[in-house]
């Protein structure tokens, strides 16, 4: 039916995912990494941005700041991407090849 080359999902190896093909109307996988890092990475950068100003108290410069707030953007959109990428029903195979858009 459709090739799979994809084979990044962790949902059928635990067991989570029977391997039948999800809704038509469902967001593709691209779509739903891109808005969950875009949406983590402000989280991400606010959230290191605190945790800068706590561990350094009044010590605590401007660059320091952008660091630490850049670091976390990074840290936390790429891993929650990743975990979406590894365990949502819209990025097993077989919904990938049929629903994704190859560019």
């Amino acid at each position: 039916m459709y090739q799979v080359t994809a084979k990044m999902s962790l949902r059928r190896f635990f067991g989570f995912s029977d391997g039948d093909l999800m809704r038509s109307d469902c967001k593709p996988c691209s779509r739903l990494m891109r808005q969950t890092a875009g949406i983590f990475t402000v989280g991400g950068g606010l959230a290191f941005w605190v945790l800068c100003r706590l561990h350094y108290g009044p010590r605590i410069t401007t660059p320091r700041s952008f660091r630490w707030a850049a670091c976390g953007a990074v840290t936390v959109s790429s891993s929650t991407a990743l975990l979406v990428r590894l365990f949502s029903p819209e990025c097993e195979p077989q919904n990938i090849a049929a629903y994704d858009k190859k560019k």
